[in-house]
């Protein structure tokens, strides 16, 4: 079996080691004989959604999301919403979570039209949502408990058609209104969860693997447990930190 990946602007959008989340997908496949392939694409170079069975798009700052949308919009957006409606596996971190929305309202009134490939938008606050925080993901993503660090400023709401990723236990969420956090839409797992995520979230982590190796492989795959002491050591320190809040 295999795996090919694609990192989608890993020069512009890793904020808080985002990039841990792509060094974990291929660590945890390769520990069970899976091969694993990365591409970077950034800025100025083609993309053929096609040849990937995960995406992954890190998160980075308003500027930083301003000066993608003409690359975007010169090619890649059109890959990456036929990607999403194939069922291709994506995992985006904050900025790149609100780039697959509709639009980002900056708290003054300027606009971002984003790409569409998510029916959700986001609205800018002067208050910043930052902070360790805690969340359990929908039946449908697992049911399993997850920690990270968020610091957002920008409130996601979500649409028609568009699940949250999970209820928020400690923290802010998509908004710090409604209890969401994240979004899921077909093999799409979105979230403000940077830290980064997935080495201290193994379950959640195995999850988004077994998506995508089913979705390529057209049948239900069983992945090898691991040895996830120090992984689980990790994640019940922040669980329980947090539950003494």
């Amino acid at each position: 079996m295999e795996l090919k990946i694609c990192h989608l602007y890993p020069d512009i959008l890793n904020l808080y080691g985002d990039r841990g989340n792509i060094i974990t997908m291929r660590r945890r496949l390769a520990d069970r004989g899976i091969a694993a392939t990365v591409d970077e694409c950034s800025i100025g170079e083609a993309l053929d959604a096609s040849q990937y069975d995960i995406f992954f798009i890190g998160g980075g700052q308003d500027f930083e999301q301003e000066i993608l949308l003409r690359d975007l919009a010169a090619g890649k957006a059109k890959e990456i919403i036929a990607a999403v409606e194939e069922e291709k596996t994506f995992l985006a971190i904050c900025g790149g979570y609100q780039m697959l929305g509709q639009y980002y309202k900056t708290w003054d009134g300027h606009q971002l039209d984003f790409i569409g490939a998510l029916d959700l938008h986001t609205v800018g606050a002067k208050e910043r949502m930052i902070g360790n925080y805690m969340f359990r993901t929908t039946d449908e993503s697992g049911g399993t408990m997850v920690v990270g660090f968020e610091n957002h400023s920008g409130k996601t709401y979500l649409g028609d058609g568009v699940a949250p990723l999970g209820q928020m236990i400690e923290g802010y969420g998509n908004n710090g209104e409604d209890q969401t956090e994240g979004a899921r839409y077909k093999n799409v797992f979105a979230t403000y969860s940077h830290g980064s995520l997935l080495p201290k979230n193994p379950v959640l982590c195995d999850f988004i693997l077994r998506t995508a190796l089913e979705r390529k492989y057209g049948a239900p795959i069983a992945l090898a447990p691991l040895d996830d002491t120090l992984e689980q050591n990790a994640h019940r320190y922040m669980e329980n930190r947090l539950s003494k809040k």
